[in-house]
């Protein structure tokens, strides 16, 4: 059986912490060799790991640092993302003060208040008027039929409201969004 997959397009040290306690908290098992502000691993490198693991889902951080041109996050997810080895759920999709990117349309975001929203969200959790996140490693999306994109903002931040202190709760929200919706479209799809 594929092991199936969470990517997070966030990597710096924050996002890390965060990600790691949100992804115990769910039950899954996150690669902290794919953490690094920008990804130092390969999407091969990062797809052995995932099946190496014992856990499901396997989470996995992808950051390109800023570059708002192809950087190597966005080269390993989509390494990831066209794999046949793997299953991706879905992607949580990291909004930034990203000006010269296309963005990319969610399903849903977690506002910084832990909302379930229609709406795509700012690199501080607020509500924008658009379904349209933008991060400096969303656009590569666009290219991929991803079964599910829930957008949140800086993850391990958002003004304090993610904080580890308080168990990231915005990014474990999430996760766990991710895996519901996913479920429901694979039953909805059978």
């Amino acid at each position: 059986m594929k092991k199936r997959v969470i990517l997070v397009t966030d990597g710096d040290l924050n996002a890390k912490k965060a990600i790691e306690i949100a992804t115990q908290k769910i039950g899954g098992r996150v690669i902290s060799r794919s953490a690094g502000n920008p990804t130092l691993l390969s999407g091969e490198e990062i797809i052995e790991l995932i099946k190496e693991t014992p856990y499901d889902p396997v989470v996995v951080m992808v950051d390109d640092r800023g570059n708002t041109h192809r950087g190597s996050g966005e080269e390993a997810m989509a390494q990831i993302l066209k794999s046949n080895d793997v299953e991706v759920m879905g992607v949580v999709a990291v909004a930034a003060n990203s000006s010269r990117v296309t963005g990319v349309e969610v399903d849903v975001s977690i506002d910084n208040q832990g909302n379930v929203i229609d709406y795509a969200v700012d690199k501080d959790g607020y509500a924008k008027d658009d379904k349209i996140i933008k991060g400096d490693t969303v656009d590569i999306l666009n290219d991929y039929d991803v079964p599910v994109i829930v957008g949140v903002g800086d993850v391990g931040k958002m003004e304090g409201q993610d904080d580890v202190e308080f168990g990231a709760p915005i990014i474990t929200k999430a996760l766990e969004e991710v895996i519901k919706l996913y479920e429901t479209k694979k039953k909805i799809n059978k």
